[in-house]
């Protein structure tokens, strides 16, 4: 896949992002960009298996949440850092745009896998992607990331049951050149 930078991607839903670049570090890639987040929207409790994921507040407030732990809040100038394998929300808890700089690191699949997610959401109208979109990227990059607020029953039944229909119906011809997933070491 051969993206262009500045790359912009929003979701319909409240969330845009700005992809900047990739830095070459001397212990892997950094992608780096900025996101704006219109009030009381973010992505539900998510995680990413193999990446660190920072945010700095330019404006607004954002409100994240580890899971298991209490809803926390940070402003103007002040980092948040959520550590790979950590799952996680964010939000903004402000009543203005939420404008972040944000990084993740190693870069690996996120700006496929995020402009894929958001162009789902999109085409569904809603915050939950398009089924057989949604399907195909949570099977394809489970080994990246996972959604945890979908149900059990969902994750395990429902959308490998959508994954297979998706394929026997041709669904996943615009994934031709979907990079391939990234496996733990």
């Amino acid at each position: 896949m051969n993206i262009t930078y500045p790359h912009t991607i929003e979701n319909g839903n409240g969330e845009k992002l700005v992809f900047l670049g990739v830095a070459q570090e001397p212990d892997g890639d950094r992608v780096f960009g900025e996101n704006f987040v219109t009030p009381g929207s973010g992505p539900p409790m998510h995680v990413h298996w193999l990446q660190d994921e920072g945010f700095t507040v330019v404006k607004g407030k954002i409100g994240y949440q580890i899971q298991g732990q209490k809803e926390q809040y940070a402003g103007e100038g002040e980092s948040i850092v959520f550590k790979r394998g950590e799952p996680h929300r964010f939000w903004n808890a402000g009543t203005e745009i939420l404008q972040c700089q944000a990084w993740i690191k190693p870069a690996n699949t996120i700006v496929f896998f995020l402009s894929a997610i958001f162009a789902a959401q999109a085409k569904s109208g809603k915050n939950q992607p398009e089924a057989f979109d949604a399907a195909y990227l949570l099977t394809r990059y489970a080994s990246e990331y996972d959604m945890l607020e979908i149900p059990v029953f969902v994750r395990k039944v429902m959308i490998p049951i959508t994954y297979a229909l998706g394929k026997l119906l041709n669904k996943y011809e615009h994934f031709n050149d979907a990079p391939e997933a990234v496996k733990p070491r």
